[in-house]
């Protein structure tokens, strides 16, 4: 997988950036491209109208981490591509494992609760299917190298190509500011710790955050004070 292109929607209650990868892979079933979406947030039929339009074949489903905002779309993609007889890889830390399947509406619950934002389950799904991968530091996925980024979550990560100098960062780094950590599961040292990894890539790595513009590390590293 040589070559590829980042195409990307905010979706969402939060405005969330929902990345779609249209590779230079084809599906020799449909004659399409391959695409990955990493972070389906929400509105669904936005998704997939974008992915019709770019003429690509979903593969996987790659999560930065668990939180509502990021993948409150995947029931209805998955049951979306299945009627097309398209099977989805649903990739996430392990940490973050219990955002999905069966019992995710637990954890869901217990985060908005601490931040006063019940209101929100309304909005989900009566049950989210089970991980289908379930990422550690160092897999491959993809174009990606998977590193682990906890503090925002425990099971927060990147997803990086090295050579091509692109990361995608989630929740734990933005334009012009980090991740919160005052959600069950946060640490602050923890997003010290991610984020003092991330300001030793090289400056030119471009930064695709879960929320916002996005950014490079050297533009981020005197915003946080890192020289």
């Amino acid at each position: 997988m040589e070559h590829y292109k980042i195409h990307s929607l905010v979706v969402g209650p939060i405005a969330t950036n929902c990345y779609i990868i249209e590779t230079d892979e084809i599906d020799p079933a449909s004659n399409r491209r391959v695409g990955i979406i990493i972070d389906p947030g929400a509105d669904v039929a936005a998704i997939i109208a974008r992915i019709k339009a770019l003429k690509v074949v979903p593969q996987q489903i790659l999560c930065t981490h668990g939180h509502f905002d990021h993948i409150l779309a995947i029931p209805e993609l998955v049951r979306h591509y299945e009627e097309e007889g398209v099977s989805l890889t649903i990739a996430i830390h392990r940490l973050d494992r219990d955002y999905l399947g069966s019992k995710a509406i637990i954890r869901h619950r217990r985060d908005l609760a601490g931040v006063g934002g019940l209101a929100f389950l309304e909005r989900f799904p009566f049950q989210f299917p089970e991980a289908s991968r379930i990422l550690e530091e160092g897999d491959r996925i993809g174009p990606f190298r998977v590193i682990h980024l906890p503090g925002h979550t425990p099971g927060s990560v990147g997803y990086i190509d090295e050579e091509k100098g692109v990361l995608f960062a989630g929740d734990t780094l933005f334009a012009g500011g980090v991740g919160r950590t005052d959600l069950p599961g946060g640490d602050e040292l923890a997003l010290q710790a991610s984020l003092r990894r991330l300001f030793s890539l090289p400056g030119h790595t471009t930064v695709y955050s879960g929320h916002g513009d996005r950014t490079r590390i050297d533009r981020e590293r005197p915003r946080q004070g890192w020289m």
